[in-house]
């Protein structure tokens, strides 16, 4: 293996440390490394925090190393003063000789910027070194800065006769298709991602909390499709536990407080395109769709999804809720004891 992409690889690796945490920086991964032996690592602190590269440069115990050694990160550093000042300076500051960049930080703070101070300051610079699978690691934060909208993941579980749920169901609870373990690994990916969708359909007929508890982490912000005001309102998701917003439409007049806040939408509009820019506007870089069906659908049917997520689990329904369909790149198909996840990324 090129001794290069193994070190831009490792930072690949780290950089997943900071998912969930970083945002609204993107998580990046920084080595540094003296005579092919890395001698400090970082990646991106919680907001307001010290980015990868300045992590990974206090992480070197002996800093005289530094004016020989190659610093390797996932993501051009930064050139601006934000909450920290400019990693390039730093970089510049502790003479470090050679920087090898994954991608350029196309967000228009950066965007080439910092490699130019880098270049101008002597510094020799490599760019695109393992760019696909850097841009990759990056992408919610580029789809939210590029396409002004979320990474959209879309969520189901679906029986062997992909069905999604029963017709009709005794108690406002969930069916559950999937195992624990399934379960409790969709509970990682809420603490992963910063926000979840459901549609009034699901809101009402499995009553979800749609919160964080079988993994440690922070609850997702919360969405709800509620345009005619149909959810009653001892529902969980409106317990203002953690932030909600409900998306309604003008006909209903409510008043948002701290943690449930409402945004209005034209329903006689494109609402998918109407909800994307609200969550835009919140700065929520990804959403996790769990359903149900119809909602599902209708984000594959406007184009606007990035990634599905699709359990197939052990059990037969014979009638009810049909499963969404789509057609996609197949990305992984693993088991999950007696389930199958199935991950596809939208061509």
């Amino acid at each position: 293996m090129d001794v290069h992409k193994k070190f831009m690889r490792r930072c690949i690796q780290i950089g997943k440390n900071a998912l969930g945490n970083a945002r609204p920086n993107p998580m990046v991964g920084c080595v540094i490394v003296h005579n092919q032996r890395i001698i400090g690592e970082g990646f991106t602190s919680p907001h307001g925090g010290s980015h990868a590269e300045v992590n990974a440069v206090n992480s070197v115990e002996d800093k005289s190393l530094l004016k020989e050694a190659s610093l390797y990160v996932t993501l051009e550093p930064c050139s601006h003063f934000g909450k920290t000042p400019p990693c390039s300076d730093m970089i510049i500051r502790n003479q470090i000789p050679k920087v090898f960049i994954g991608t350029i930080d196309t967000h228009s703070k950066v965007a080439g910027k910092g490699i130019e101070k880098l270049k101008n300051a002597g510094c020799d610079v490599v760019v695109g070194l393992l760019e696909d699978e850097c841009r990759q690691h990056h992408k919610r934060f580029f789809t939210f800065h590029n396409k002004k909208r979320p990474y959209i993941i879309l969520k189901w579980a679906q029986t062997q006769d992909n069905f999604i749920a029963p017709e009709k169901s005794e108690e406002r609870a969930p069916v559950w298709i999937t195992n624990s373990y399934a379960r409790q690994l969709v509970h990682k990916w809420r603490a992963e991602e910063q926000a979840i969708l459901v549609g009034n359909k699901t809101a009402i007929k499995d009553n979800p909390k749609l919160t964080t508890r079988d993994w440690a982490g922070q609850h997702p912000v919360r969405i709800l499709i509620d345009l005619y005001n149909k959810i009653p309102s001892n529902s969980s998701i409106l317990d203002q536990s953690t932030k909600t917003i409900v998306i309604s439409s003008k006909a209903y007049t409510h008043k948002s407080s701290d943690n449930l806040i409402y945004e209005v939408v034209e329903p006689n509009e494109n609402i998918i395109k109407q909800i994307c820019t609200i969550l835009h506007n919140h700065e929520i870089q990804s959403v996790l769709i769990e359903g149900g069906s119809y909602t599902i659908q209708s984000f594959i049917e406007a184009g606007l999804w990035d990634e599905a997520r699709v359990f197939t689990g052990s059990t037969t329904f014979s009638h009810g809720i049909k499963a969404p369909s789509l057609s996609g790149t197949l990305v992984l198909e693993e088991k999950i004891m007696n389930n199958t996840l199935t991950i596809l990324k939208n061509d």
